[in-house]
């Protein structure tokens, strides 16, 4: 009995797999080629998102060096901010205004420079251009052009038009940071609508031609269905890029006049970093997450609607 015990566990230990299978080596593979992403992930977004929702829930005097816990007060603090409702619909209309301007206008000129006619290419070099341009020179060279005394005040007196102070008055300085960002920027979205329209198969237009299709319905109805996952992906990219800009503010009307150009990304760098409110300024950027983080979901979520494959 004992034998047959001893060659039963011996013809167990035979049959039994390794532990280093081929399907486990192939696992271990992989999470070494995610490895490095992974760890810039937790290292860059995770644990500085932690820290800052920590920092939310504490009162943070850096001159004093105290840092006491307060729990919720920061985000009761919201509701009695008496500026941020204006700092919200200042960062809305620019977000809206740079989306909408941006996107038309680099559609525009990706369809007009999705020809094939000779020294095109010059000028889609020199669309692009702006956007390899350093930010802070670029935002630089626009304040000075934009000054009451400036270059584009000088080209308007010239046909006998005085220009406002543009970055002075609250009804031309929101409309001039956009400009500058969309004139920044534009260049970016083109390229990607140019590659999106230079995948769109010629045989459907030749049909739809055939068929005598006018060209604003072949437009609507084979150019923009095709290239709906890039109008998608630009228009992520666009909002979420809008919700975050500060070195345009900064540089140009640093939030003026009053709070018309107070954008939140701006106001939360007010609030720590020249207030020195840290705690507060941790809640403003809890709050920002969500506002980008809701916007690129609900964007995502509608993709069944606008990308014409999405079943």
């Amino acid at each position: 009995m004992a034998t047959w015990h001893q060659n039963k566990d011996k013809a167990r230990s035979v049959v039994s797999p390794p532990f280093w299978t081929t399907a486990r080596r192939d696992s271990f593979a992989g999470f070494l080629f995610i490895a490095p992403q992974l760890i810039g992930i937790i290292t860059f977004v995770l644990v500085p998102l932690g820290l800052v929702f920590w920092y939310s829930l504490h009162e943070w005097n850096v001159l004093a060096n105290t840092f006491t816990f307060i729990g919720t007060q920061n985000y009761r603090l919201l509701f009695e901010d008496t500026n941020l409702l204006e700092v919200l619909c200042a960062t809305a209309i620019f977000s809206a205004g740079l989306v909408v301007l941006n996107m038309s206008l680099a559609l525009l000129l990706a369809v007009l420079l999705n020809q094939n006619l000779r020294g095109i290419a010059i000028f889609r070099t020199l669309f692009f251009s702006p956007v390899v341009v350093s930010l802070v020179a670029w935002t630089i060279v626009w304040g000075f052009l934009l000054q009451k005394n400036g270059g584009i005040n000088g080209m308007l007196l010239l046909i006998g038009v005085e220009g406002p102070n543009w970055l002075r008055e609250e009804t031309t300085a929101m409309i001039s940071v956009i400009v500058v960002q969309v004139f920044k920027n534009v260049g970016l979205n083109m390229i990607l609508f140019l590659a999106a329209l230079q995948g769109v198969p010629k045989e459907l237009y030749e049909a739809a031609r055939i068929d005598g299709a006018p060209a604003v319905k072949q437009f609507y109805r084979i150019t923009l269905p095709l290239i709906s996952p890039t109008i998608l992906l630009t228009s992520i990219i666009t909002i979420v890029g809008s919700l975050q800009v500060f070195a345009q503010i900064a540089v140009l009307t640093q939030g003026g006049p009053g709070l018309s150009t107070t954008v939140l990304v701006y106001y939360l760098y007010q609030q720590a970093f020249q207030f020195h409110l840290f705690g507060y300024g941790s809640t403003l950027s809890i709050v920002l997450f969500i506002i980008v983080a809701a916007l690129t979901f609900s964007q995502w979520q509608m993709r069944k609607r606008i990308v014409f494959y999405e079943s």
